[in-house]
């Protein structure tokens, strides 16, 4: 039983009556344009010519936030709140109204007639407000407008938070998708000595848009099966008559605030380190409780009907409209408001204060939390590089090393985290082990290495999982990193577009703070999966996020270790970013040391000298590249093309920031077209290597000087399980057919390039031979190194 006295009939009382103020707070908003207390007679003339909003799910969301309302205040509890049905923005709007916040962060919204008035105007009105909890919404760092990710993303918020309880509302139809379903595992990586607690609250009300819900038709013994399956322990509350709702509520909220408690004094006074049964409430009410019970004679409050607007075409039907006047009556303003429309004084008196109330809750404003990473310097993890391609390296194993100590020197703050789905040593990234483990609340088995209740690493077969965590981290206030394969980040394409767009309207909202960029490592990429084969080879997320806003996503290609240091410092420290790193783990040649770099990451674009040949004359032709293996495919053909033609004119371009080649008025990276011109000529032939799909670099480029003289190079979605070289040999990215592609582009070399062509397509004839008969790539393949020409690579 709670230790708590139970909430007095008076108590509930004035729950009641707050109930009923956000309740009919919401349907205003849904509905009316003027007449905010009806005051008058209902007209025509009130209500808005366009109703768009949704009512089913909203009167149980303002019934749970005021209930939480009472367990704050009472002890005084820091708790955020996150609306996981989909179009629950009208009931958050009403109750950061009702607590004040909405008025403070929006002065001309006001706690008065007026401000109602406005209040309701606003939603889903032009110039206006969404209908979900969006960034323009107090409190809010979930907007639901795509289903699934709610859990996630309270737990990604109670990491490292030991304080704060996220409390975070489910709706039976967003738990019907996979990313949901998998969140509920989310609690075998909650320490409660060192993070906060998640409060998972189901709310079914039995339907989706126009169909039962699956969790919401089964039995109260199946849930509790499956939640204890889960490793919840379920509470239920059930019911239509608010009288006793009000009563069970409380007092299960009484219980499990009680039991949240109980649990971390367990582990952080007691020691215990057992994995705890952390309580959720399963919320059984009506869709669209206390609306309309019937319209035109059909069943609508507890049914699919009242998923959206119940009262629709309030113009062409007086009785509609005659039935919303008496739906919104029935909330009884007048006991609510008084007659300057301010909430009266017993009900403001419920709210907590400060920044306990939930929408004021600094947690979800993240950015007034954030504190820099401490970084060490990248310089000390660099590789020796004596001269171009003079040695070898794993690029993200020196990655690792810092992310080590970046670990290392945060260890106190507990403020970044690296996610991952099991590929953390996989992708050369295990230094990190050296400073600290992952975290695992199941059993440890003696065998078991690298695991531990309290780790910065979190890995998950989940990708769903590590972003959601991800997010949920850095909108409080932290940092992070999620390293995958690059072919399968794609799983979250449609998360990450939720995210870009939450940081475009954040921005121009004066009072979010900025947040820690979220930061991709994409590895084990497309050319080295010749071993896994097709279906680990694809390279298209980098042009899904070229779609995004151009001032939210950053697109880095790293040719080396030295590179790949360079810009995840960089990518560290910056906010309101999306950044992509796509980098490969394997040996590989390295190319620049760290002070060259260094340069070349801060212009992002470069002219090696060392790889060209043109010297003060225009260039022949300009091989560019892209991604570490088009780098080194690049370079061997420019060996290659000067073996056959020594006096061949050829200027070597390198890409590290791919957003360079858009132009200058269409991201804020993107370099002057002079520039362009002068690093790519203006008519001479342009052969670019590429990481990914040919069509993104002319898509970037369109619009530059000589265009039309590009030949891009990349993948051609040609794939299977066959040798490294083969993989760039099967889509023409490798070294024979780029350097063919250069002298097809040149008539003037005559006979030469002939002979030249003819002896690079025989050894392609070979390179063919030879792997199906060895299964291993031609030695001089294999084994092949820039030669060292006396010379030091500079930049332009």
């Amino acid at each position: 039983m709670p230790q708590h006295s139970q909430a007095t009939d008076q108590d509930l009382r004035l729950l009641d009556a707050y109930w009923r103020a956000a309740n009919y707070l919401s349907v205003g908003q849904i509905y009316l344009l003027d007449n905010p207390l009806l005051e008058q007679p209902l007209t025509i003339q009130h209500v808005k010519p366009r109703l768009l909003g949704h009512w089913g799910t909203t009167p149980g969301l303002n019934f749970i936030y005021a209930h939480l309302n009472r367990v704050i205040a009472r002890d005084d509890l820091d708790m955020i709140f996150i609306c996981g049905p989909g179009h629950g923005g009208p009931g958050v709007v009403a109750n950061t109204y009702l607590e004040g916040t909405y008025s403070e962060i929006y002065p001309e919204i006001a706690r008065d007639r007026d401000g109602i008035r406005r209040l309701f105007r606003q939603f889903s009105f032009p110039g206006g407000i969404p209908s979900h909890a969006a960034p323009e919404t107090p409190g809010s760092i979930h907007e639901g407008g795509e289903l699934g990710y709610a859990v996630a993303h309270a737990y990604g918020a109670a990491f490292d938070n030991p304080d704060l309880i996220v409390a975070c509302v489910v709706g039976d139809g967003e738990a019907e998708t996979g990313p949901l379903a998998a969140s509920w595992h989310s609690n075998k990586f909650l320490s409660p000595r060192i993070d906060g607690a998640v409060l998972p609250i189901l709310h079914l009300n039995g339907y989706k848009i126009a169909n039962p819900t699956i969790l919401g038709r089964m039995t109260d013994e199946e849930l509790l099966r499956l939640f204890e399956g889960y490793g919840y322990e379920p509470h239920f509350v059930e019911g239509s008559d608010p009288a006793l709702m009000h009563k069970a509520m409380a007092s299960t909220l009484d219980i499990v605030i009680d039991r949240i408690q109980e649990i971390r004094r367990a582990s952080r006074e007691d020691g215990a380190a057992s994995r705890p049964r952390w309580p959720m409430i399963i919320l059984r009410s009506p869709k669209g409780w206390t609306g309309p019970k019937e319209v035109d004679g059909l069943k609508t409050e507890g049914f699919w009907r009242s998923h959206q607007v119940p009262l629709s075409g309030l113009a062409q039907n007086p009785a509609h409209l005659a039935l919303l006047e008496t739906w919104m009556r029935s909330y009884r303003p007048q006991e609510l408001f008084d007659e300057s429309g301010q909430l009266i004084p017993e009900l403001q008196a419920l709210a907590p204060k400060g920044t306990l109330r939930m929408g004021a809750n600094p947690h979800a404003n993240g950015g007034l939390l954030r504190q820099e990473l401490v970084l060490p310097d990248y310089r000390d993890f660099a590789l020796d590089v004596p001269h171009p391609g003079g040695s070898n390296g794993e690029a993200t194993r020196a990655m690792g090393e810092l992310l080590r100590d970046v670990i290392r020197l945060n260890a106190d703050a507990r403020n970044f985290r690296l996610m991952g789905p099991d590929e953390t040593a996989s992708n050369r990234l295990d230094a990190v082990f050296e400073v600290t483990e992952r975290v695992w609340m199941e059993d440890i088995l003696p065998e078991d290495v690298h695991l531990a209740a309290e780790g910065r690493v979190m890995e998950v077969l989940s990708e769903h999982l590590c972003q959601g965590w991800l997010e949920g981290y850095l909108l409080t206030g932290r940092h992070g990193l999620f390293s995958c394969y690059e072919a399968f980040i794609h799983i979250v394409d449609s998360m990450v577009n939720q995210h870009a767009k939450w940081l475009k309207v954040s921005r121009d909202l004066p009072w979010r703070q900025p947040i820690s960029s979220l930061n991709y490592l994409l590895t084990s990429h497309v050319w080295r999966q010749d071993h896994n084969g097709f279906s680990h080879q694809d390279p298209g997320f980098i042009d899904h996020m070229v779609n995004k806003k151009a001032d939210i996503v950053r697109i880095y290609l790293p040719p080396d270790a030295n590179t790949l240091l360079v810009v995840t410092d960089h990518c560290l420290r910056t906010y309101d970013r999306i950044n992509v790193i796509v980098a490969g783990k394997q040996p590989a040649p390295q190319w620049l040391d760290i002070d060259q770099a260094m340069a070349h990451c801060a212009a992002g674009i470069g002219r090696w000298d060392w790889a060209s040949t043109e010297g003060d004359e225009e260039p022949e032709v300009v091989m560019a590249c892209a991604g570490d293996v088009p780098t080194l495919e690049a370079v061997a053909a420019v060996e290659l093309l000067l073996a056959h033609l020594p006096r061949l004119r050829i200027r070597f371009v390198n890409v590290v920031d791919l957003m360079t080649l858009q132009s200058k008025t269409e991201h804020p990276h993107g370099i002057e077209d002079d520039h362009f011109a002068a690093l790519f000529t203006r008519d001479k032939p342009v052969i670019f290597a590429f990481h990914g799909y040919p069509q993104l670099i002319h898509r970037l480029t369109y619009k530059r000087p000589n265009h039309d003289n590009f030949h891009v190079h990349g993948y051609r979605e040609e794939g299977t399980t066959t040798t490294p070289f083969d993989m760039v040999v099967l889509n023409e990215l490798d070294r024979f057919h780029l350097a063919i592609a250069a002298i097809d582009r040149l008539p003037q070399l005559g006979a030469a390039g002939d002979r030249a062509r003819r002896l690079l397509q025989g050894r392609l004839a070979e390179h063919r031979d030879y792997i199906r008969q060895h299964g291993a790539d031609i030695p001089d393949v294999a084994d092949w190194s820039w030669p060292s020409r006396g010379t030091a690579a500079s930049f332009d």
